[in-house]
């Protein structure tokens, strides 16, 4: 378990995804994507079967536990381009939770999780409308690149970490 030093954060635990914790990756990530958004079927496949689609490939999930409780999510998902190790994924922060630096928690940690795994480079597709999380993604390393063809409709930004 990671404990940040923040004190806005000190009452947030980052911790791995264990099975039980599938219904809030879905619901933090599902409010948000419909919210600016629409669901896409890979939205579906990797928020109803994390497992199958993220973890069993390879990747991570991280949990954000404030007060106790799920209240952040992150994916490190083994990436199927040749140019990266990892996609930074499925981030999401509860309303209640947000403002309090734990998007800031789940980002370095799924960064440090890459830098664990040996990865050289983290990729992430985002949307600019969401802008607070992009302005994150800067504050954290990732700086743009040309667009890549992406399975996401709603993907118009493309960045990555050299790590």
């Amino acid at each position: 378990m990671k404990k940040s030093g923040n004190p806005e954060v000190r009452q947030a635990t980052i911790i791995a995804y264990e099975d039980r914790h599938q219904p809030y990756f879905k619901s933090l990530n599902e409010a948000w994507i419909r919210h600016y958004f629409k669901m896409e079927p890979l939205d579906y496949q990797a928020l109803d079967h994390p497992r199958e689609y993220i973890l069993d490939p390879g990747g991570h999930i991280l949990v954000a536990l404030y007060d106790g409780e799920p209240a952040g999510v992150c994916a490190l998902i083994k990436s199927q381009h040749p140019e990266y190790d990892y996609e930074l994924a499925k981030m999401g922060v509860s309303p209640k939770a947000r403002g309090k630096g734990i998007g800031r928690m789940l980002g370095n940690a799924v960064i440090e999780k890459g830098r664990s795994l040996g990865a050289g480079k983290i990729y992430l597709e985002s949307n600019t409308v969401l802008e607070p999380a992009i302005a994150l993604y800067r504050k954290l390393g990732f700086r743009e690149v040309e667009a890549k063809p992406s399975p996401y409709k709603r993907s118009n930004i493309q960045m990555e970490l050299i790590l």
